[in-house]
């Protein structure tokens, strides 16, 4: 039996440890399938050997040339299409020839989409977004000399929004990855992507926050995004953000409907890491619980308290528990609706996104220590994370 709090979810900001996200429902920079008409790009032969990155001087005027001039012929354009059925205006049209409605050929159509991506190896690895590749049939990538190639999906991971193609080539131009760990808001970053079908497009800003929680904008990823006011449009989409040595600290990502200067990249560090996994075995794990959470206000503890049942809420700061999914880990734990929890393998947790990280960093089948406070009293649990369920669809 499904143990939850019937609470009004506009009042709740919720983060799902059990679904998969990425940034497609949520997020308009989904551009994997939107209806376009790509250009036949230029079939234009490499004249010189790509450029080594050199350490840049940012006070120069014109370091961001420099960057682009170095960086961005590892950049590549990368096109997607499916098939999909078309259905009839008509829903009668197959009786009138004498045929019943389930005997009727689906016309199709053709879905296209255009999002970026980088090159890291010189023999063709990419990363680029798991949104831009899902579902697709074929995937071409686009050299900025115009080159194409039919790529090959290695392994996509939709809880990132990561993903990694491989094209036969070699000698080809590489990105040098940095170090997403250290990044400070106000440092520079630069975006070179093909948005809204403008290829090799580049645009500049800063670092606007580090550590920000999809639960801060209504995702449950586990990403600890990097937020920046570089302009990231539809076709940006697996694009890198770059800092100022002309290093990749990130990959953009995702950005909020309706907000002008709010765009998401995933750090570098956590692409790499999901990359090496799809690289190896083809697929991510992720630790999963089963829960569903909200922080605690004092709006939120009054709401819960004035409802009939066994469950009292006396703070009014923490991570409540508001759900728990039938035949998961946390309800073999056992883990109740109502339940707050203080701290995860002995780490104490005040956040939604501190409980998000905790469980990410667990190992599955591994036993972990969950201390919550239930009715008052202080009770021990142990978890043993499983593999995240995939999802239909």
């Amino acid at each position: 039996m499904n143990s939850s709090l019937k609470l009004p979810l506009s009042v709740i900001a919720f983060a799902a440890i059990a679904a998969s996200t990425g940034c497609t429902n949520l997020l308009p920079n989904k551009n994997s399938f939107e209806q376009s008409a790509s250009a036949e790009p230029k079939q234009v032969v490499q004249t010189e050997a790509p450029r080594s990155i050199n350490p840049i001087n940012s006070n120069e005027l014109d370091y961001v040339a420099d960057i682009v001039a170095q960086v961005g012929p590892a950049v590549v354009r990368i096109d997607s299409s499916r098939a999909v059925e078309q259905p009839l205006n008509n829903p009668d049209f197959g009786s009138l020839f004498g045929q019943g409605r389930q005997e009727q050929e689906q016309p199709q159509r053709v879905q296209r989409g255009t999002g970026s991506g980088f090159i890291t190896s010189a023999d063709g690895r990419i990363f680029t977004n798991a949104h831009v590749v899902a579902g697709a049939d074929t995937v071409s990538v686009v050299l900025k000399d115009g080159r194409r190639f039919k790529g090959e999906v290695i392994g996509s991971d939709e809880t990132t929004d990561v993903a990694v193609i491989k094209i036969n080539a070699s000698g080809l131009p590489t990105v040098k990855l940095g170090d997403s760990d250290r990044l400070l808001p106000g440092q520079a970053a630069i975006a070179i992507g093909n948005p809204l079908g403008l290829d090799n497009t580049v645009t500049q800003g800063i670092i606007s926050a580090t550590g920000r929680s999809g639960a801060d904008f209504g995702s449950s990823s586990r990403v600890n995004f990097i937020q920046t006011d570089t302009a990231i449009n539809p076709g940006n989409s697996g694009g890198p953000l770059i800092n100022s040595k002309g290093e990749v600290i990130g990959m953009n990502t995702a950005i909020i409907q309706g907000a002008s200067g709010i765009g998401f990249a995933v750090p570098i560090a956590t692409a790499q890491r999901v990359a090496d996994q799809l690289i190896t075995t083809g697929k991510v794990d992720h630790p999963y619980l089963g829960i569903q959470m909200a922080e605690l206000s004092p709006e939120l503890r009054e709401q819960i308290n004035r409802r009939e049942g066994d469950v009292r809420v006396a703070q009014d700061q923490g991570v409540i528990v508001l759900a728990v999914q039938p035949n998961s880990p946390a309800a073999a734990g056992g883990l109740k609706a109502g339940d707050v929890v203080e701290a995860i393998g002995g780490t104490a947790v005040q956040a939604s996104k501190q409980v998000q990280q905790q469980v990410e960093s667990a190992k599955i089948g591994n036993p972990l220590q969950i201390t919550v406070k239930r009715n008052g009293q202080s009770v021990n649990l142990t978890v043993k994370p499983a593999p995240m369920p995939q999802q239909n669809g």
